[in-house]
């Protein structure tokens, strides 16, 4: 009996390595089989694409002008001040009209004789007491006269400024008394009620781009405040240097936001369409391939997809998915082809 002990141990050891050896294996292969990923998932769905182009554009204002003055003469008064707001007409600078106010009543004066002459002459023309040469002579030199006083006229008129339209003024540039030669600046006006925006895009988006286009605008003076107005010309030519576009946009600026010269950025829709979308983050590219993973009935399979077009978080899927098919969007990296799955609340 004690010469079987050592057999017998011997026998049990290597049973017992045996198994040993064994077990990690169909253990290691039970818990796989048993282990279940925790993953967050979304649907691929039919969505609202928006095909967006970007660019940036300095404003300006609906209509500007400096204003100036058109005739040599003196300051006599100002009507406005600086920043202020005025109506078409309204009247911003006085000058000394003496002088042409006397050229008038002198041109007046002058007409009023010339007519009582020719008169008078018509009416001994009636009678063959005069000739038809000396009537036709007084004839025209009253129609020269009358032209001078129009002439004069609107030189007096010349010299009340008025605003050519309703606007915003800016710094005064004169004084009372200043002497004004033609082309002197008296001031600005422009008119913010609508701000102009001119920008360029590539050449490659002349297709998509068209009159009464919608557009947004953001300014960094106002944060993420949205600016909307429509593209309203678009430029014959293309620049042959940058081969960009020029297109004209305006925005409607009642409360006066908005000033001459400020950055905007331009975000214009091309096109609206419904796509089939999923989220960024449930692409798995591999080369040059994308894949996903798509859940069902509790398990991945993994699946090629063609996509297209992007916006931000999301991407457009060409081919390899269908609408309502649940694709894996976090914890991709944990699992494989064939992973048994628990899709996780949002």
């Amino acid at each position: 009996m004690k010469q079987k002990l050592p057999a017998i141990l011997t026998i049990l050891f290597f049973a017992v390595l045996i198994t040993y050896l064994q077990w990690p294996e169909s253990h290691k292969g039970s818990e796989q089989k048993a282990r279940v990923t925790k993953v967050r998932a979304a649907d691929a769905q039919l969505a609202e694409f928006r095909d967006i182009v970007e660019a940036l554009a300095t404003t300006r204002a609906n209509e500007q002008i400096l204003v100036t003055t058109k005739y040599a003469d003196v300051v006599k008064s100002l009507s406005f001040e600086d920043g202020q707001s005025v109506k078409k007409g309204d009247v911003l600078v006085q000058l000394d009209r003496q002088e042409e106010q006397a050229k008038v009543r002198e041109l007046e004066a002058n007409l009023e004789e010339a007519v009582v002459q020719l008169n008078r002459l018509q009416d001994l023309l009636k009678n063959r007491a005069t000739s038809k040469s000396q009537v036709d002579q007084q004839e025209a030199m009253t129609k020269a006269i009358r032209a001078q006083l129009t002439n004069a006229r609107i030189r007096l008129n010349d010299t009340t400024i008025k605003a050519p339209f309703a606007g915003i003024l800016g710094f005064r540039q004169v004084s009372v008394g200043a002497y004004l030669v033609p082309g002197d600046v008296i001031t600005s006006l422009d008119d913010i009620s609508q701000m102009k925006l001119d920008f360029s895009v590539p050449e490659r988006f002349l297709p998509t781009i068209a009159v009464g286009q919608p557009i947004n605008a953001t300014s960094d003076a106002y944060g993420e405040k949205l600016f909307t107005g429509k593209i309203t010309s678009i430029s014959p030519r293309i620049d042959p240097i940058t081969r960009t576009l020029r297109v004209r946009a305006e925005i409607t600026n009642e409360q006066g936001l908005l000033r001459p010269g400020m950055l905007l950025k331009l975000k214009i829709v091309r096109q609206v369409e419904s796509v089939l979308q999923i989220p960024e983050s449930a692409l798995i590219p591999i080369e040059e391939r994308h894949y996903v993973f798509v859940i069902s009935d509790g398990s991945v399979k993994r699946k090629e997809i063609k996509i297209g077009r992007r916006q931000p978080g999301f991407v457009e899927v060409i081919s390899g998915l269908s609408a309502s098919e649940k694709v894996v969007t976090e914890g991709t990296l944990k699992i494989r082809d064939g992973s048994q799955v628990t899709v996780l609340e949002n």
